[in-house]
């Protein structure tokens, strides 16, 4: 049995995901939500010992959490410090992180990757996992954006190769580094239906250039007021949904311990979420 866990956590697409997949390959493996509050995650895993389940992934408020109960960690948990897939092998519990993996795969299958410059929005959680997976390839400059410049910093000083450049977060300054760049991606919460703030500017848009890509990691609301502005100025966008497609196929992955059809399950699933 396979689980995904969080708090909220029945509003999740990772069953509709999984479970497509799960059919698709032929495979009677149920995969479930389960609600698992805020400091009991160690408790979770007693019960997923004693009820059978082989994997979990994990989203808020549980990915930080999960790394240091780990018997063993992938290398990129230890760069990202979160854990959002997790594999029982022998006895064992392994911790990895597909989100670096599934934004990345999800901007290729967009035709909005490669991109030699980008802007990166905020400086949290999804965006440590973004900006250190993009910097490992052949981009060449990636400005971290944040109204906390500390903490863009202390986010940028993770990578050792000097992709990763901190920045503020102000209209002159987004617009600047944008009329540089051929990618922007949206790692904060503005824009959610749940959040009470939304950009206080759109005009950093204007100074990209005309075939630039603007992804935004929030799905929910499907198009976002960035993703609604970058449209009529006629840009490319991408809304989470693909990564969250992608960041599931490389947890199944591991579920399976097995290579998949990425681009193949990745076109089911569109099809179910009547993205295509």
């Amino acid at each position: 049995m396979l689980q995904v866990i969080g708090e909220p956590i029945f509003h999740s697409k990772s069953p509709i995901i999984q479970t497509t997949m799960l059919d698709y390959l032929g495979l009677d493996i149920p995969y479930t939500p389960h609600l698992v509050k805020k400091g009991e995650v160690a408790q979770y895993l007693d019960y997923a010992l004693a009820h059978g389940v082989t994997g979990f992934n994990a989203t808020m408020p549980h990915k930080e959490d999960l790394v240091p109960l780990m018997d063993q960690l992938g290398e990129e948990v230890e760069l990202y410090g979160a854990v959002n897939t997790v594999c029982r092998r022998d006895g064992t519990w392994i911790g990895h992180n597909t989100d670096g993996d599934g934004c990345l795969e999800s901007l290729v299958h967009m035709g909005m990757w490669p991109a030699r410059q980008v802007v990166l929005l905020g400086a949290g959680g999804a965006a440590r996992a973004v900006a250190l997976r993009l910097a490992q390839t052949k981009a060449e400059r990636i400005w971290v954006c944040n109204r906390t410049l500390p903490k863009a910093h202390q986010l940028c000083q993770l990578d050792s190769s000097g992709t990763l450049i901190p920045v503020g977060f102000d209209p002159s300054t987004l617009s600047q580094v944008c009329s540089q760049s051929q990618l922007v991606i949206n790692c904060t919460n503005l824009g959610m239906d749940d959040c009470p703030h939304q950009f206080e500017d759109f005009s950093f848009l204007d100074a990209l250039p005309k075939d630039a890509g603007v992804m935004d990691l929030i799905y929910y609301p499907a198009c976002t007021e960035l993703l609604r502005q970058a449209q009529t100025r006629g840009l490319k966008t991408c809304n989470g949904l693909p990564m969250l497609i992608y960041q599931a196929i490389f947890a199944l992955e591991y579920f399976l311990d097995r290579p998949l059809p990425r681009y193949e399950l990745a076109q089911v699933v569109f099809a179910k979420l009547g993205l295509v």
